[in-house]
Order: structure tokens, then C-alpha cells, then sequence
């Protein structure tokens, strides 16, 4: 049986940063030119892989979710927190947003063209992430594609505050070669792996791994 107790924990913590720090988390990504690079590099594969719609897994606040939509695809956000999601809609009302887990994904077999995970993999147990990618396999179509984005390491921990708000974020830090193995037995074909150092107010080396659904269906 899948152990999920985190995720009232997850959505809990969320739900109480989007009320206290909401310009905080809400804030751009204009510091990460990488990141926003490789943004237009998905969104060229989900075109190339035949479209259609794209979701912002553990989405926040929504600001990915713009960015996808500003690259003219026909994105949405997915996340765990009524209170983020709340954010994003007051944020950008003209997107959709949908309250949902990546455990267990509220999306037909083969409907979207493309998925990313931005650091929202970060609080999925270890022995959990074969789920999530074959979750990710099933709601992506022939030809779509997936986008994670983590911090590399072998570590876990657990966040019980943040600028004086209590939470409990367990993380778990990913391994770039044992998640492109993960995906694969997904059945997922390995597209690109990158790995950028770490800025100054990072701890880890950040990893970036694009993977693609068969054409066939894999």
C-alpha cells in the first residue's frame, strides 16, 4: 500500500506560505535565465511532439505556468494547496487552475502534450517517484513530453519553518542518473540530462531532465 500521510503535511504548509508570504513565493524567475532557456526548449518539444495541453505539476502560485502560456502553449497549474492555487487564480485569472496530486492525477489516458515538474518532485518519497512516473506516462500522449527540475544529492530532510510560519516539508533531494533510470522504466526515452552549478544562495547543484513518450506509445 502507497504510504501518502505527507500529503496533508505538504498541503498544509503550502497552504499557510501562501497566506503569510504570498510575495514571496509568487515571485518571477527572471534571476534563473537557465531555467527560462530551457522553458522555450520544452515548449519547442511540445509543439514538435504534435501539442496539446500542457500541465504545470505542484504548480505554486503559477508562476511557471505563465511563462508556459507566454510560449503559446495551452498550459495549467496542478497542485496540492487550495491556498496556492488561490494565489495563482487571483495572479493570472485568464489561466486555469485545478487542486489534484501527482500521485494519482485527475487527467485521462494520453491527454496532454507536455508535463513539467518544477522542484515539485522534491517532496515525493523516494520509493514513491516509480508512481509518479508512470502516472506521468499515462496522462501524457504519444510524442509528449516531460520536464523535471530538482536539486541533485542524496539527502532528506524536513522544513519546520520558514521566515517564522511553522511547516512540515519533508524533501528529498534526486539523484540525476537514478531518476533518468526511473523514468526510463517508466517507459520514457531519455531526451536530455543537464546539471548547472549552484548559485550563491543555492546549497546543491540543480538538475534538469527532459524525457519523451514513445510515438508509439512506448
Amino acid at each position: 500500500m502507497v504510504d501518502s500521510g505527507f500529503v496533508a503535511a505538504t498541503r498544509d504548509s503550502y497552504d499557510a506560505l501562501a497566506a503569510e508570504h504570498a510575495e514571496v513565493v509568487a515571485s518571477g524567475l527572471d534571476d534563473r535565465p537557465l531555467d527560462l532557456a530551457l522553458f522555450g526548449l520544452f515548449a519547442e518539444l511540445v509543439v514538435a511532439g504534435g501539442n496539446g495541453p500542457v500541465a504545470d505539476v505542484g504548480c505554486g502560485p503559477g508562476r511557471v505556468t505563465i511563462l508556459l502560456s507566454r510560449l503559446g502553449l495551452d498550459a495549467f497549474g496542478i497542485d496540492l494547496s487550495p491556498g496556492m492555487l488561490a494565489l495563482a487564480r487571483r495572479t493570472y485569472p485568464q489561466l486555469r487552475f485545478e487542486e489534484g496530486s501527482m500521485l494519482a492525477l485527475e487527467l485521462p489516458d494520453d491527454s496532454l502534450g507536455g508535463l513539467l515538474a518544477y522542484y515539485s518532485i522534491i517532496h515525493i518519497p523516494w520509493e514513491q517517484r516509480a508512481q509518479v512516473f508512470a502516472e506521468f506516462h499515462r496522462v501524457l500522449a504519444p510524442g509528449g513530453t516531460v520536464m523535471l527540475v530538482f536539486q541533485i544529492g542524496g539527502d532528506r530532510g524536513r522544513r519546520t519553518e520558514f521566515s517564522g510560519t511553522p511547516v512540515a516539508l519533508d524533501w528529498y533531494r534526486q539523484q540525476p542518473a537514478e531518476v533518468a533510470e526511473l523514468l526510463r522504466e517508466a517507459g520514457f526515452e531519455l531526451w536530455m540530462t543537464a546539471v548547472r552549478e549552484r548559485a550563491d544562495e543555492e546549497k546543491t547543484t540543480q538538475g534538469y531532465l527532459l524525457a519523451r513518450k514513445p510515438a508509439n506509445g512506448g
